[in-house]
């Protein structure tokens, strides 16, 4: 089974293996289990459906949350030749019911729908008549209460579960802490679900925090050395995306408005004109983003601070989707938090919401690698600091804070996990409140035990500990702490624990320089751009977005590999079948072109070649001397041909596969690609052979 799969990933997706979990999540719904996947943004969490939909018999429905990202996904399984379609209501009544007859013939793999279709009843009932692979909820926070964003529409989805026994619940996101997971769980009622959490490190992201002081310069700096790449910039209100875009066109970058006060045509010119690479910056309201899934934006930066850490990590995950490197940034000032506390305060969840603000507002205060505290914070350790993040870069002096960390956790632990972190400084801080009395905490060992600091630098130490993932808060049950497995290693292992001065935690970012560049891969900038303005040619020609097309990361690929024949252009990293059928020839042969130029500024290489047939060397004798591939030794002869060099061409071809050629080219005087001839005449004629002879037909022409 996992040899199919691998398969399917292959020659429809491009990708040689699975990324870490991706089987294991594929062969739970293969075998009609139930099953929650947390996968960062990026990590692939749509093939954990999209493969078991393909070797599945019927098909697999889809739950999403916007009409956008339906569309977004359809068109890149489409893209890649699948069988996908949505139904939803931008549909016309005719569309509508073309796509139930689809279904019913058994045309469609995938349909996507929004969670108000799915619980149709009319809709339901059509369902339980035609054979259905699993069911799969996209989004699934938006099903949680304590998800950060709510949508109860999805709360009935759960109510589907009985009437679909046998099928394959599988619920997917990529921000979900234990709260929200385990509501994930009980709202789908999902049956016995096996839970899959990938790692949330996105290493490609950079981190930075700045000071909200100058933000608009700042930015401009920053964007004036990416000129020609992709962002997001979200802003807290309506008014400060449209300011702006405005102040960022007048400086003369390519930038839009995008909030949900526009009207919908207006809403969506802006998204179309982002995913189409027709505008290159969004300034947007966090309406904006959960239906894009554009994946080369290069940038994502907050122009104010967000609500919470799950909003804030799912908007940077925006960035890098393809796994190139980007920049993240955040700029934080006292009048975000004050405005942001204006809205806790007309929240339904006024303390739940606060508590998740003070983390958002201690990350940005905090002087530790802030991915350490991002992952903390979604219950996973990194054990060395990122080096990718704006205190990396500039780190603070540190101190042996194990002891410390041993009386706090102590206090914890002898506290049965029942207080807050202000009653357990308390009682470290030995306070003489009536209820340290009352509630019997003067007796403890650790009462008292760290007097000789300030409440001020056990707040620090808190939030270190906190950060670092030592205890974790129940946000459910008043905000009490709770002890975790890595807890245990201090109390009981003498595991040790750096912390920062109190000294170093309260500077401030004034001096902060500008946002740290991002690391690159190594590659060919010069045919990277080549590749792009190729990809953008191809994908206005159809309609459809670039990333469609390839992703960045796959051009850079190309770019770094110069890939010139149809095997190695399959080895390319997000390349399938289906795609090279459609683009290969219109990549190979730039590529192929942009060799040839180079190697012809280090030395007339066609000349060498023309030397070495004079000698009377075969292809094969020339490509192994020149240490070149054959069909970039035929490439020269073409060449070499065009410019009147060579005229006779039996010396290179033999008779009989040129007559071959020769005649299918007659016979299809359009065909100008090389698969399909290649494919037509038996897929055995090199394409270097069948290239020579299209060029020879040119010029005889």
């Amino acid at each position: 089974m996992k040899g199919e799969a691998l398969k399917v990933l292959k020659t429809v997706f491009g990708y040689d293996d699975f990324r870490p979990q991706q089987w294991d999540i594929i062969k739970e719904v293969l075998d009609d289990r139930d099953a929650l996947a947390l996968m960062p943004t990026g990590g692939g969490k749509s093939l954990c459906f999209q493969i078991p939909a393909l070797l599945k018999e019927g098909a697999a429905i889809v739950v999403s949350p916007l009409i956008a990202l339906m569309k977004d996904q359809v068109e890149g399984l489409v893209s890649n030749g699948v069988k996908a379609t949505f139904l939803n209501s931008s549909q016309s009544p005719e569309e509508q019911d073309r796509v139930m007859r689809e279904l019913e013939a058994g045309m469609i793999k995938m349909l996507y729908v929004s969670p108000e279709k799915l619980v149709n009843d009319h809709f339901l009932s059509f369902l339980q008549t035609i054979k259905i692979s699993l069911i799969a909820i996209d989004e699934a926070h938006c099903i949680s209460s304590w998800g950060h964003d709510f949508r109860p529409e999805y709360a009935q989805v759960g109510a589907l579960r009985h009437r679909f026994e046998g099928v394959p619940f599988i619920a997917l996101t990529a921000t979900a802490d234990k709260l929200t997971r385990k509501d994930i769980t009980t709202q789908l009622a999902l049956n016995n679900p096996k839970v899959f959490i990938s790692s949330f490190d996105r290493p490609n992201l950079s981190l930075a925090v700045l000071p909200g002081k100058k933000r608009f310069e700042r930015i401009v700096e920053f964007l004036l050395t990416r000129q020609e790449e992709s962002g997001i910039i979200y802003c807290l209100s309506r008014k400060s995306t449209e300011n702006l875009s405005a102040k960022l066109r007048a400086q003369g970058f390519s930038a839009t408005a995008y909030h949900a006060g526009l009207r919908a045509d207006e809403r969506e010119k802006a998204q179309e004109d982002f995913i189409n690479d027709k505008v290159k910056i969004v300034c947007a309201t966090v309406a904006f983003g959960m239906g894009i899934d554009k994946s080369n934006v290069r940038f994502v930066i907050h122009f104010n601070l967000p609500k919470n850490i799950e909003g804030y990590y799912q908007e940077i995950g925006r960035a890098g989707r393809d796994g190139v490197a980007s920049d993240t940034i955040l700029f934080y000032s006292y009048a975000d938090v004050v405005q942001l506390n204006q809205f806790v305060e007309n929240s339904g969840q006024k303390e739940f919401q606060q508590a998740k603000l003070r983390r958002m507002q201690d990350f940005t205060e905090a002087r530790i690698c802030r991915r350490k505290i991002l992952l903390a914070y979604f219950g996973e350790v990194l054990p060395e600091n990122c080096g990718n993040c704006d205190v990396c870069k500039n780190p603070p002096k540190l101190f042996d804070g194990t002891v410390i960390a041993q009386m706090a956790l102590s206090a914890i632990a002898r506290t049965n996990e029942q207080e807050a972190s202000g009653g357990i400084i308390e009682i470290l801080k030995g306070s003489s409140r009536p209820e340290m009395y009352q509630k019997g905490y003067h007796e403890l060992k650790t009462f008292g035990v760290g007097k000789s600091y300030t409440f001020k630098d056990w707040q620090n130490f808190m939030l270190q500990l906190l950060s670092l993932g030592f205890f974790e808060v129940a946000y459910d049950d008043h905000n009490k702490l709770r002890l975790t497995p890595l807890s245990k290693e201090v109390l009981f292992s003498k595991k040790k624990v750096d912390l920062v001065d109190t000294a170093e935690m309260e500077k401030q970012f004034e001096d902060a320089k500008s946002v740290v560049k991002p690391k690159s891969i190594s590659t060919n900038e010069e045919l990277f751009e080549i590749l792009r303005q190729v990809r953008t040619k191809l994908a206005r020609d159809e309609g459809k977005p670039p990333y469609l097309i390839f992703s960045d990361a796959t051009l850079k690929s190309m770019s770094l590999r110069k890939p010139t024949t149809q095997p190695e252009m399959l080895n390319i990293s997000g390349v399938g079948e289906h795609k090279y059928d459609l683009y290969g020839d219109n990549f190979t042969n730039v590529i192929l072109d942009y060799v040839n130029k180079n190697k012809k500024k280090k030395g007339d290489t066609f000349k060498e070649t023309m030397v070495m047939i004079e000698k009377g060397m075969t292809v094969p004798e020339i490509s192994d001397v020149r240490v070149l591939k054959e069909t970039t030794v035929y490439s020269h002869i073409a060449q070499l041909f065009k410019i009147g060099k060579l005229t006779d061409i039996s010396k290179f071809i033999p008779f009989d596969e040129f007559k071959r050629l020769e005649t299918y080219c007659s016979e299809n005087p359009k065909e100008d690609k090389l698969k399909p001839i290649y494919d037509a005449l038996g897929s055995n004629i090199d394409y270097g052979k069948i290239r020579l002879v299209l060029e020879y037909i040119k010029i005889k022409k």
